[in-house]
């Protein structure tokens, strides 16, 4: 290995388009064993590496010189071998920092929670202190001198005006998750989460539902990972790199998800689009039909709709969980909140809007086989359709003109 990352579990991260963004080197992710750390590090064999979850404190022992922003946060995640001796850094404080001042998330004179205790926690306090957070409280399962407990924070310390989660929790793929439950934080101006997969957790949806200022953790790796790019390779940070590699990696790795009502040309677009585009296509109705084993219209005959809509949550939580795809939904999947809040994590929702006399009913589908039961079925959806869309595409066009405005409007 040349330049890398090492970490436990690493099949979440983003490091690979990241790098490949700010420069052409060969960049490798590495998962180590606990007891693998130790002879990775004293073998010395690679020049530049960035370390993740769980051993940004692990490797610092083994390492001859620490810079003293590293030294003083107490975590280390770059570390660079010049001539067989390796120097310790600490680029997430830099990427934590850009990431709160892009999303307008002020710490100046606020109390801060900070969630968890790892390498990225120790970062987030130091960066608080540095933007002058008036209060610093980390919070952990366990209660100890330097830390106070969940129950603590959710009945003591309410009148935080900003989190910034530091765990696992909302991680894919468990991305169900949530640390804390934001609604009783009434005084909250900013929710920051160092996850960047799910590019929205929980969490940060949470935040932004209730127009609270909130970010993922993309745009501190994008911005870590230009610091430490330099760093490897022995030049001045250029932070114009950022911008480009936040961009280039986030569009990567939104989901498109097109919405609508049966028969608007979901699948035919989107079977377009991922040809167009490269990605891997995939429609919640054939999701649903493997859970189901049998065609939809059969079981919603034979099992009622509501007995299908819980199948179909199903299928819309899984489709949901992939990155970088164009997904198809079925037409009623938006009537349930916490589909589109599946949705939301990873993607855009699209909603092609056919007008009702391009529409077409069909025998072959129970809930609209005639023209009265689609019209009310127009009706009742519509309001849903636009509340939860965040691109509107006219759909009283060709499938390729459908497709190239999506196109244009994710830029892509």
């Amino acid at each position: 290995m040349q330049f890398g990352l090492i970490g436990g579990v690493l099949r979440h991260s983003y490091s690979c388009e990241i790098h490949a963004a700010i420069a052409d080197y060969e960049y490798e992710l590495r998962e180590l064993k606990p007891e693998e750390v130790r002879p990775f590090i004293e073998k010395r064999e690679f020049k530049g590496i960035n370390v993740t979850i769980p051993y940004k404190q692990t490797v610092m022992p083994f390492l001859d010189e620490i810079s003293g922003k590293a030294q003083a946060i107490g975590a280390v995640n770059t570390i660079v071998n010049r001539d067989g001796k390796l120097y310790g850094y600490n680029t997430d404080f830099f990427g934590m920092a850009q990431m709160l001042e892009k999303y307008g998330i002020e710490l100046g004179g606020k109390k801060v929670l900070v969630l968890g205790t790892g390498g990225t926690s120790k970062t987030a306090n130091a960066v608080a202190k540095a933007l002058g957070a008036s209060q610093i409280l980390t919070v952990s399962r366990t209660k100890t001198e330097n830390t106070v407990t969940y129950e603590e924070a959710l009945t003591e310390h309410t009148d935080a005006q900003v989190i910034i989660n530091t765990t696992p929790v909302g991680m894919f793929p468990n991305a169900g998750g949530r640390p804390v439950d934001i609604s009783i934080f009434t005084h909250l101006t900013g929710v920051a989460d160092a996850i960047y997969n799910p590019l929205r957790t929980n969490l940060v949806l949470d935040a932004l539902e209730r127009g609270i200022p909130a970010c993922g953790g993309l745009y501190m790796l994008s911005a870590q990972g230009v610091m430490a790019s330099a760093l490897f390779r022995g030049i001045t940070c250029d932070e114009t790199l950022v911008e480009k590699a936040f961009t280039q990696v986030e569009n990567s790795k939104k989901n498109i998800v097109l919405t609508g009502m049966p028969t608007s040309g979901k699948t035919s677009v989107g079977t377009l689009l991922a040809e167009k585009t490269g990605r891997p296509f995939y429609d919640t109705d054939e999701i649903t039909t493997e859970i189901l084993g049998m065609p939809i219209p059969d079981y919603i005959r034979k099992y009622g709709e509501e007995s299908f809509r819980e199948k179909e949550a199903q299928a819309v939580e899984k489709a949901a969980q992939y990155s970088g795809a164009v997904i198809a939904t079925g037409g009623g999947a938006v009537l349930r909140a916490e589909n589109v809040r599946a949705l939301r994590q990873n993607g855009t929702l699209v909603f092609l809007n056919r007008p009702l006399e391009k529409l077409q009913a069909a025998g072959d589908r129970p809930l609209s086989d005639d023209k009265e039961k689609l019209r009310k079925m127009f009706e009742k959806r519509l309001p849903v359709y636009m509340n939860c869309a965040d691109v509107v595409i006219d759909g009283d066009v060709t499938v390729g003109e459908a497709a190239h405005a999506v196109m244009k409007e994710m830029k892509l």
